[in-house]
């Protein structure tokens, strides 16, 4: 039937019911476009208004239900590499996006599908400024360090990730002190999954990748003989992209044969 509905031109008038304040139409035609967003992407990307509408919804949810399906719809169609530069324009999408992670009491559902928007979304690498200007760092380090579900943690820190590779990240890190938390992610005291701590020293290597000497310089002088071992736990217990990521960025602060415990006989 997705077909049928799409083929029939009545994807527009699916879209105009989420400006509804009616509880049960907008939640209604959230979950009819994210069913039609598995099988019918073309379809909804080139209607008039889709984006639009979905952008309101996520702003102005009549329920939590509405909200999720609207991030949930976003994510669908952000799989498609093509459609990342189209939905990233969109300031509204992210912002939407970005307000669901930062609302306090938003449903965890709605949270692990607007951070798996994000991550779509940054996986273009012209839509990662954007995505610091709207403030998408602060919220996502905020819901660390006031979440701590494990699930959550994971998925915030691989959108941090990659909004991490561009050259206005940097800033931002220091700005909101997030480095800190970085490396109490990294920290091997801290209990934090492996896919966390990857995510962590991906960060770090996006940072510096991007950032050039200036970045490497700064983070050097920040960095713990604790955030070393937890990179090094990475290299030795990680997967192999883990373990790619983590040898490169060892090599790239200069510190690859340099272990935790000679880093801190050196500072005593």
């Amino acid at each position: 039937s997705r077909p049928i509905i799409a083929e029939a031109n009545a994807i527009p008038l699916i879209a105009e019911s989420l400006y509804s304040p009616v509880k049960i139409l907008q939640e209604n035609a959230t979950a009819t476009l994210l069913n039609l967003s598995i099988s019918c992407k073309e379809h909804l990307m080139s209607s008039h208004g889709v984006l639009d509408a979905l952008s309101h919804a996520l702003r102005n949810p009549a329920s939590p239900f509405s909200a999720q399906c609207a991030a949930a719809t976003i994510f669908s169609l952000v799989s498609f590499d093509s459609y990342r530069p189209i939905i990233g324009h969109k300031r509204d999408i992210i912002f939407g996006l970005v307000e669901i992670v930062r609302t306090h009491g938003s449903a965890a559902r709605s949270i692990k599908d607007a951070l798996r928007a994000l991550f779509g979304i940054a996986l273009y690498p012209l839509n990662r400024a954007q995505m610091v200007e709207l403030g998408t760092l602060q919220a996502l380090f905020s819901l660390i360090v006031k979440d701590g579900r494990v699930g959550l943690v994971e998925d915030a820190t691989a959108v941090i990730a990659q909004v991490a590779g561009c050259e206005e990240s940097w800033e931002a890190f220091k700005k909101t002190l997030s480095v800190g938390v970085l490396m109490d992610l990294l920290d091997n005291s801290t209990g934090t999954s492996h896919r966390t701590k990857e995510n962590a020293v991906y960060t770090m290597l996006n940072l510096v990748q991007c950032g050039g000497d200036k970045v490497v310089s700064e983070l050097k002088e920040k960095i713990e003989a604790r955030v070393i071992e937890g990179i090094h736990d990475v290299v030795e217990y990680g997967s192999e992209k883990g373990k790619s990521k983590a040898l490169a960025l060892l090599k790239i602060l200069d510190w690859k044969d340099v272990r935790p415990e000679s880093l801190s006989s050196h500072s005593s």
